[in-house]
């Protein structure tokens, strides 16, 4: 597992540019963290039905949520 993450850690510090900044390595781990977080939730089947979604749209003030 951790030669796993070390390479996919690798293969993210590759993807960056020359210029990019420990802060847009931080963001980028946890947008990517963020991304298999729901990924493993949507297999999971828990994610919010549609019917759900538009209750919390119409709670934040969104019109339609289509």
């Amino acid at each position: 597992m951790a030669a796993v993450f070390k390479q996919e850690a690798h293969k993210l510090i590759d993807t960056l540019p020359e210029t990019a900044s420990w802060e847009d390595l931080a963001e980028k781990a946890r947008y990517l963290a963020a991304v298999e977080r729901g990924i493993a939730a949507a297999e999971r089947g828990d994610f919010a039905s549609p019917d759900r979604v538009t209750e919390m749209f119409a709670k934040w003030g969104v019109d339609d949520a289509a």
